[in-house]
């Protein structure tokens, strides 16, 4: 395919090459990716800022609310401006909410920005909405599943990436260097990706409008977008509190330990392509459920050991791959179920699916270092195997 291409029907099974698979998996990586990178720097970054602890989580928490709102204002777009432009001026929003970060001394003006490097990062669910367009119904849980492993791989190696960074460097140049990143992916994208010009006729007021309608009238996406909500708080509360854990007396892990302990997180990417073909095969209901055992599971791991010791760490390192994995998992069997309902509203579905979830991940986000302020890890992951457990009793009622 050319840039001059427009795509306006599914195409055939060709028509979505290995090479155009892998660039639209590299760039949901690379953007999914900005919404992390603060995650494990929420020490340094709060410190260099002037924010108390109970504060602190407001870091993850204003990138995560901007990228709800972008799910619910920017993501529907998707089904009215053509898909190419959208996704690249995206992008550039992101940038320069990421070059404002990296120049900010003070706490507010980073929290604003944040809130603007939530909003670019929802180009990545243009992607995956564009990428299910461009595949036959019979391989697009493949197709979205294995674009959804470099939106994983990206999230899961935000962590790292960002931590071993701001080891060696500051914090700082992390989001500078991410500013020209971005700039050279909406570039790249722009000279390679083929137009897609939807074939819905509405004003953009009548496309907002129109998403009560659906959510009202489509019970499999009020169901999917709650069952991934829970899990995602879970993920949230997890990944926010862990690097406060880690960094605490009883681990006293370096930024660069708690770097490594966060790889280990990518392991759950390979959920991504497995959950897309179990989809595909019609097995999404034992899938889901059992995403949602092993995320509780994890939280129940976490006590076995004394407090800092090897065996404990190690039971959190494996804690964390299991988390990863069920959410990841979990998210791309909703993918699968929502984008088979019809190409004309799929990225409005995909914005209230998304919104959904990403605003219960803030709150995850918020809970998790309130809880870890006043009761510790104990109170933390009592709430965060609630919320998995509150998914399975939901789930019964199917």
């Amino acid at each position: 395919m050319t840039m001059n291409a427009t795509i306006e029907t599914a195409p055939d099974e060709g028509a979505v090459s290995r090479r155009l698979t892998i660039l639209l998996a590299a760039a949901c990586g690379m953007v999914a990716a900005n919404i992390y990178y603060a995650q494990p720097l929420i020490g340094p970054i709060s410190t260099a800022l002037g924010l108390s602890h109970d504060a602190a989580g407001l870091i993850v928490t204003m990138t995560q609310v901007g990228y709800g709102v972008g799910l619910l204002l920017i993501v529907p777009l998707g089904d009215l401006v053509e898909n190419r432009t959208l996704i690249c001026s995206v992008i550039g929003l992101g940038a320069a909410a990421l070059l404002a970060a990296a120049c900010a001394t003070q706490a507010l003006p980073f929290l604003v920005a944040a809130l603007f490097i939530g909003l670019g990062s929802v180009a990545v669910q243009i992607i995956i909405p564009y990428a299910a367009h461009l595949a036959p119904a019979a391989t697009r849980g493949r197709v979205v599943g294995n674009v959804s492993t470099g939106l994983m791989l990206g999230i899961m190696l935000a962590r790292p990436v960002s931590s071993f960074l701001t080891s060696i460097a500051s914090w700082h140049a992390v989001f500078s260097g991410l500013t020209v990143l971005m700039i050279a992916l909406a570039g790249v994208l722009w000279r390679t990706l083929p137009k897609r010009m939807p074939v819905v006729r509405l004003h953009y007021l009548q496309l907002l409008g129109s998403m009560p309608h659906l959510v009202r009238t489509t019970p499999v996406l009020r169901r999917r977008a709650l069952y991934q909500a829970f899990l995602f708080g879970a993920f949230s509360l997890f990944w926010t509190v862990t690097p406060l854990l880690l960094a605490s007396p009883a681990f006293g892990l370096s930024q660069r330990g708690i770097a490594l302990f966060a790889l280990a997180g990518v392991a759950g990417a390979v959920a991504a392509p497995i959950a897309g073909r179990i989809a595909d095969r019609g097995y999404s209901r034992g899938a889901t459920r059992a995403a949602m055992l092993l995320v509780a599971a994890a939280f129940l791991i976490t006590h076995i050991g004394a407090a800092g010791s090897t065996l404990n760490l190690a039971c959190l390192v494996i804690a964390a791959i299991a988390i990863d994995f069920g959410v990841q998992g979990n998210v791309v069997l909703g993918f699968r179920t929502i984008f088979a309902l019809g190409p004309e509203h799929r990225s409005r579905l995909n914005g209230l699916y998304m919104a959904t979830f990403f605003t219960a991940g803030a709150a995850g986000s918020a809970l998790g270092g309130f809880a870890f302020a006043h009761g510790g890890w104990t109170l933390a992951s009592s709430i965060g195997f609630a919320l998995p457990a509150a998914a399975l009793i939901y789930a019964a009622f199917e």
